[in-house]
């Protein structure tokens, strides 16, 4: 008898253990049903850096599925030459001049928005800035450059769309971080800083926002066909670094389409995705660093090794027009030329 009641009990528990399990993963059904669900017709998207590269391409993406649009950038030229582009292509969209490293300018551009569109429904900070060069190149004035546009651009927005989203209970706020805020790569650390920082708020603010029905998705693109090596920064020898960088960028094996990215991001927006990292190598990448974290150094002290030397001092930045070589442009870099002329990266 005692060993009855003994097997009964142990039965009862398995028994409990299955139907709490159960009961779990129906509710992850229901839920994923449920942001599966997620429409983005009539809704207000505003993304920041929307005026060229993979901005402009997630405004056009957006727009498609009939949403109404806000794109915000520093540049007016820029963001003009966007608005007339997107209408050449049939959609519509409100630009507003912003810096998001201002609080103010971020606040007024989100007052707009609602002013003129509604209520923003879906946040996209996507606003960036790169600066290649070794470490020895590199001044507090670059990582605090990084930290304001990739850090506290997005925080300012997030906080500023938060309350109306938590008293809807419901929003979208996909954050454009990078590999590079997943592993710091060499002649790139105050933008692996930024985006370090920017990887860490958005992982935490999805777990705090969720609460709220509102789904945080962080985006790790690898190297992506942007057309943006040409308006990056180099430092030290410019004209080597913008060759290695750009024909990185332009290469099919290592980089992804802006165009197949942008769909992806934006249906991982819709399914309230928690993270989407791009590209298989990248995705490869992530994987090694976690199991093999010090092997993976290895990999990257030596492939620093093969990397531009340092000059040995600061240097002012070039931008990567101002650093052509016979290396590039050139065949090697044809794909990323194309997709510079397409997302208006030209001048």
């Amino acid at each position: 008898m005692f060993s009855a009641r003994r097997w009964h009990s142990h039965d009862g528990r398995i028994v409990l253990l299955g139907s709490t399990a159960l009961a779990i993963v129906g509710g992850l059904l229901a839920l994923r049903r449920r942001t599966a669900n997620y429409r983005l017709e009539g809704r207000t998207v505003l993304i920041t850096g929307g005026s060229r590269g993979l901005g402009f391409l997630l405004a056009q993406e957006f727009s498609r599925r009939g949403a109404r649009v806000a794109i915000c950038a520093r540049d007016p030229e820029e963001l003009e030459r966007a608005r007339a582009e997107l209408k050449r292509r049939g959609h519509k969209v409100l630009t507003i001049v912003c810096d998001v490293s201002v609080q103010a300018e971020v606040e007024q551009a989100i007052e707009r928005v609602r002013e003129e569109l509604g209520l923003v429904d879906v946040l996209v900070n996507n606003a960036g800035t790169i600066t290649v060069g070794p470490i020895e190149t590199m001044t507090a004035e670059d990582y605090r450059e990084s930290l304001d546009t990739h850090f506290w651009g997005p925080l300012y927005a997030a906080m500023a769309v938060l309350p109306d989203m938590r008293s809807r209970r419901e929003g979208r706020i996909v954050n454009i971080s990078s590999i590079g805020g997943k592993i710091s790569v060499p002649h790139l650390v105050p933008y692996s800083s930024g985006k370090f920082a920017l990887t860490g708020f958005s992982e935490g603010l999805r777990s705090e926002a969720s609460k709220d029905n509102i789904k945080v998705t962080t985006v790790c693109p690898g190297l992506m066909r942007t057309g943006s090596p040409r308006n990056a920064k180099f430092k030290g020898r410019h004209r080597s670094e913008y060759a290695w960088f750009s024909i990185s960028d332009a290469l099919p094996l290592f980089s992804i389409s802006a165009d197949r990215a942008a769909r992806s991001i934006v249906h991982a927006c819709v399914r309230g995705d928690t993270e989407l990292v791009l590209s298989v190598p990248a995705k490869l990448a992530v994987l090694l660093h976690g199991l093999f974290p010090g092997t993976f150094a290895s990999v990257l002290s030596i492939a620093n090794w093969l990397l531009p030397g340092s000059p040995g001092r600061t240097t002012e930045p070039q931008l990567g027009r101002e650093s052509y070589s016979a290396l590039s442009p050139s065949f090697l870099t044809f794909l990323d030329e194309r997709a510079a002329r397409r997302n208006n990266e030209i001048r």
